[in-house]
């Protein structure tokens, strides 16, 4: 599953191409659990780098405080790393919406490749305009089942009580 954000425009002529877009993978980042602090720089997520190297150095000193050995302070480390693997994905989404970036779809593929091709296959109209939003167009279909499958008569039981005169 993909987050696919979109920058604010900074003029109103600027063009709206497809490498403006960013997906954000919404899974477990390997490397933000390997290398957290160095990944956090990499992306440009300056608070939750300060915000991890601050957690980092008071857990450190509150275990070393408590007479906790180096295994169980590496073990104290570790466990926050992997907090940052597994929350990567939503660190990437804030930072980007804090700096003004909206929100256009989520998006799912087996690779990066395969998301991006079936949102700009959605997102795209036959003139190359910005088509039905990716959300409104996958629910479309199963709106309309669900309405050929719905009487349009008013009921006067609600929940999932028989109709009164129906057939049992």
């Amino acid at each position: 599953m993909y987050t696919v954000l979109e920058p604010p425009l900074k003029r109103p002529e600027a063009r709206r191409g497809p490498d403006r877009f960013a997906f954000v993978r919404d899974s477990f980042h390997f490397w933000a659990f390997v290398l957290a602090p160095l990944w956090m720089l990499w992306h440009r997520l300056w608070l939750g780098f300060i915000g991890f190297a601050l957690i980092a150095v008071v857990l450190q000193l509150g275990l070393h405080a408590l007479g906790v050995g180096s295994g169980g302070r590496l073990l104290g480390y570790a466990l926050l790393a992997l907090l940052v693997g597994l929350e990567a994905g939503t660190l990437r989404r804030w930072t980007l919406a804090r700096r003004g970036w909206r929100d256009v779809g989520i998006v799912s593929g087996e690779t990066r490749e395969a998301a991006e091709r079936r949102f700009f296959d959605t997102w795209t109209g036959t003139a190359g305009e910005p088509g039905p939003r990716p959300a409104e167009s996958f629910l479309a279909p199963a709106r309309a089942a669900l309405a050929a499958r719905q009487p349009n008569r008013p009921s006067d039981i609600v929940g999932l009580f028989p109709e009164p005169g129906a057939p049992r």
